[in-house]
């Protein structure tokens, strides 16, 4: 069963990790997909020929997520390529991890600029075309450090926190267009980050999840499937902890 037959999905940050097997796993359901990467384009070309296989339209933005101008340049260009935009996905993110006193104004405005700043760039550009279509849904991917903090993480943790409360103030703001915004809260999840953790921290991690394994991007990509269709037509505001039982 196609949940997402002939929708146009826009995903930031879709050519590694969550975000590419996001664009895999919609053009499996049936969905159209635009994604942004930012610096290789040679994986972002590899994403687009692996969902390309499912027999939707799949194609790859250079963009920036941190700058406004960037983003309505290229919502208008997906808009004229693909026709209208029904789910956005805001899963562009960066760390920059340090303890507080050793963390540089840099560090701060880095992660602040491409993890928040990029969420209101996005949010406030579909808004305008999503209102007059008098549907969509908005997805933004949070993190279990927004919830619960992490040592060392403090701009991560600040920036993932300030989605969940962007996400349920535009789901306050937009929800009588029948516009829906919610968020994905993912835990330890198996990518390139993880997988370059020592064997201790890794087994530490994982006794601290009540299933006591790392989740995969696909059980985060099959959440997003989920609230991006019809099958959660009457949740927003929501911010989905996706974490194994932290």
């Amino acid at each position: 069963m196609k949940l997402l037959e002939n929708k146009v999905a826009l995903i930031t940050g879709g050519s590694r990790g969550i975000g590419a097997t996001m664009v895999k796993k919609f053009a499996e359901h049936g969905a159209h997909v635009a994604f942004t990467y930012r610096s290789s384009a040679d994986r972002a070309n590899q994403v687009v020929q692996e969902a390309a296989e499912h027999g939707t339209t799949i194609k790859a933005f250079a963009s920036d997520a941190s700058s406004f101008e960037q983003t309505q340049e290229l919502i208008n260009d997906v808009i004229k390529e693909f026709g209208k935009i029904d789910i956005l996905i805001n899963n562009a993110g960066i760390t920059r991890d340090n303890l507080l006193m050793r963390m540089t104004e840099d560090n701060w405005d880095d992660v602040m600029n491409n993890n928040l700043k990029s969420i209101y760039n996005f949010t406030k550009c579909i808004m305008r075309p999503m209102l007059k279509a008098r549907g969509g849904s908005i997805i933004n991917i949070s993190s279990i450090v927004g919830l619960k903090g992490n040592a060392g993480q403090a701009n991560y943790a600040a920036s993932k926190a300030g989605m969940i409360g962007f996400t349920k103030s535009i789901a306050q703001e937009v929800g009588s267009r029948n516009i829906r915004c919610n968020a994905i809260a993912p835990g330890f999840i198996t990518t390139d980050m993880t997988e370059e953790l020592g064997e201790k921290i890794r087994e530490q991690m994982i006794q601290s999840t009540a299933l006591k394994r790392f989740g995969s991007t696909e059980e985060i990509a099959n959440v997003a499937i989920f609230l991006a269709s019809d099958l959660s037509s009457y949740i927003t505001g929501e911010t989905l902890n996706t974490s194994g039982g932290m």
